[in-house]
């Protein structure tokens, strides 16, 4: 009795010093003693550092702006000596600071950090939830979670699972455990034998003949023979499932929607997880804030929620930002004059020229043609000339006949539209209205115009066309048609038509198509003394592309911008990576500080390092905003660090 009571003071003893251990841990976490960090990738450093002292050339040599050549490392001067000595240096692998410039890369930026947990947070029983949340332009994002198991409170979550897997065995999937199938086996047996054979028998026998045969059902003498206590038991078993789980599974392992969930099984040691979160850019996009919030579990109990940390800030720098702005522009040559024209369909009585708007389509044909007429007399920038009115005839008759016929329809035509416009002249000229505020007579400005009429006699090539294009003359008529074509004499090929059966076909259906009006519109731009003008306009589609380059659209952009060959063009090429097809457009560009900047970013894409840092100390010595600049984009950044290019090297430019 002793040694039980010995034991179980043993065990509450150990109980309440974990108890009390696991206070004293929250307590230092609510004091902020302890508690995560959120910071810089230190692998990223670790891995832009590997790059700068990857195998090159201890020295380079450039030009300095007289021509003279200049010896560059990574060098310090001497305190005794005073002279330069070269030197490296080390750099911690730890990073304090809060922000980071990070380069946008074919549209993309991927945001390197770390959560750090130290060895004190950290706790067996302990389940740790890390949120790192995301603001982007007034916007806020909640990442993927980061979870860190203890292994006594994974052990808990994988025990919950056990005993609820047990409960799920407890339920009878299998029905036919819940019937007496010997007792059911004997009583057949024994009272219906011509039943008992159909053991071994596998035919097929209905429901309804087996009633007829035996009277009941084969359901209700299954139903007989069922342990119905059993059966109720085991439903009841099926509806406690999702209590069950709640009561057992009180804390569910997420395999989805989590950047990771980790098991510690020790404590001694920090825990780092690398966090990497690729964003696409968009524009007006800066920068992006990464704050980092927690939990402490233990089971499905919260002990403490962990307040928000310093923001990291990631300042983004794009190559969109190197976009010329200059506007382009287009040369185009402008015509002092100017033509249209348009034709309509006027249906003649035969042998008429006479103008009759009730017949066939005449009154909307008429009506859409004073329509134009009346837009061209209003319009601002042209003013009408003359109108050439050309009438054409159908075949039918002789060729002086409706070469006549089709002058006098032209004329008729050129004196109703004449008559028109001296009405609609009338009409403003009697209007209280027609005096504009500059005290001028509207309708002396509509000017006179020039009716012209003209015959083209008969339409045979618009013939040819409908006849080649018309569905129901079959191919012998349109062989027909093409033999008849080739007689000189239009009389005499008209008359060899009118032989053929398809000739009535073709004058009720295509003949009347030939009696068209086409009209000519001659003008000339208002104010406009010489006849052509060279101007200048804004080139819409080159501005479009730039705007493209500016949303970082760099697809888009280089769609439209590839034909211009210019330093936008290039850069547009270089966001992509296209990096040959960039060098073949700056190198024929002349150099300014843009120019030899983008130029420096491909030689060391190239790893070209001494073109690339001559490039780069051009346009700093041409723009000294390049110096900054540089610290912006990795290719440049690598440099200045390897060859301390942000060092002062003025003595040795001397």
């Amino acid at each position: 009795m002793d040694i039980l009571v010995k034991r179980a003071c043993a065990i509450v003893s150990a109980l309440l010093l974990l108890s009390c251990s696991m206070q004293r841990k929250i307590e230092r976490v609510r004091s902020g003693e302890v508690g995560a960090s959120l910071s810089l990738s230190g692998r990223e450093m670790m891995e832009e550092l590997h790059t700068i002292r990857q195998s090159h050339r201890d020295t380079i040599t450039v030009m300095d702006p007289e021509g003279r050549r200049v010896t560059i490392m990574k060098a310090v001067r001497d305190d005794e000596s005073g002279e330069m000595v070269a030197t490296e240096t080390l750099d911690a692998a730890v990073v304090t600071a809060r922000f980071r410039n990070v380069a946008e890369r074919h549209g993309m930026v991927d945001l390197q950090f770390e959560i750090r947990v130290p060895a004190q947070m950290q706790d067996s029983r302990w389940q740790l939830r890390f949120y790192p949340d995301m603001f982007i332009l007034g916007d806020s994002l909640r990442l993927e979670p980061v979870i860190i198991t203890g292994e006594d409170y994974r052990r808990a979550q994988l025990r919950g699972y056990q005993q609820y897997q047990r409960f799920l065995s407890t339920i009878i999937q299998d029905t036919t455990r819940f019937v007496d199938l010997r007792g059911l086996e004997i009583f057949i047996k024994r009272n219906m034998p011509e039943l008992y054979r159909f053991k071994s028998d596998s035919s097929y026998v209905s429901d309804e003949e087996f009633r007829s045969y035996y009277g009941v059902t084969e359901a209700q003498a299954l139903e007989h023979y069922t342990r119905m206590y059993q059966r109720r038991l085991n439903e009841r078993r099926k509806a406690r499932r999702g209590r069950m789980w709640a009561k057992y599974v009180k804390v569910p392992i997420v395999t989805e929607g989590i950047r990771l969930d980790t098991v510690l099984r020790t404590t001694d040691g920090d825990f780092v997880f690398h966090y990497t979160q690729t964003v696409r850019t968009r524009p007006q996009l800066r920068k992006v804030d990464i704050v980092l919030s927690g939990d402490i579990f233990e089971a499905d109990r919260k002990l403490y929620s962990m307040s928000p940390s310093q923001p990291l800030t990631f300042y983004i720098s794009s190559l969109s930002t190197l976009v010329d702005p200059s506007e382009h522009y287009l040369t185009r040559i402008v015509e002092r004059r100017a033509e249209a024209n348009t034709a309509c369909y006027v249906d003649f009585s035969a042998g008429k020229w006479a103008i009759d708007l009730e017949l066939g389509h005449n009154r909307s044909e008429m009506g859409r043609i004073r329509d134009n007429i009346m837009e061209l007399l209003q319009n601002q920038t042209f003013e009408i000339d003359s109108i050439v009115i050309v009438a054409s005839a159908s075949p039918e008759g002789s060729v002086s006949a409706n070469r006549a016929l089709s002058s006098r329809r032209a004329a008729a035509v050129a004196e109703y539209f004449s008559s028109c416009i001296g009405h609609y002249r009338d009409s403003v000229l009697r209007n209280s209205f027609s005096i504009d505020l500059t005290g001028e007579n509207l309708g002396e400005s509509i000017p006179e115009i020039g009716f012209r009429s003209r015959s083209n006699g008969e339409n045979w090539s618009m013939l040819s066309l409908l006849v080649d294009r018309d569905s129901l003359l079959g191919p012998d008529a349109v062989a027909s048609y093409m033999r008849c074509l080739e007689i000189d004499d239009p009389d005499a090929r008209e008359r060899a038509l009118s032989r053929e059966p398809y000739y009535r076909y073709m004058r009720e259906n295509l003949y009347p198509r030939l009696r068209t009006v086409r009209f000519d519109f001659f003008l000339h731009r208002k104010g406009m003394v010489k006849d052509t003008v060279h101007t200048t306009e804004l080139d819409t589609a080159y501005m479009r592309g730039v705007q493209a380059l500016r949303d970082r659209d760099y697809e888009t952009a280089l769609g439209i911008l590839r034909p211009y060959n210019d330093f936008n063009a290039a850069l547009a090429f270089l966001a992509l990576d296209y990096n040959a097809s960039a060098m073949a457009v700056l190198r024929d560009l002349p150099r300014n500080p843009a120019v030899n900047y983008a130029l420096s970013i491909l030689y060391a894409r190239a790893q070209d390092d001494s073109k690339a840092v001559q490039c780069f100390l051009d346009a700093c010595r041409e723009d000294p905003s390049f110096v900054f600049r540089g610290n912006l984009d990795p290719e440049i950044r690598v440099l200045i660090r390897r060859y301390g290019l942000d060092e002062d090297n003025e003595d040795d430019l001397q």
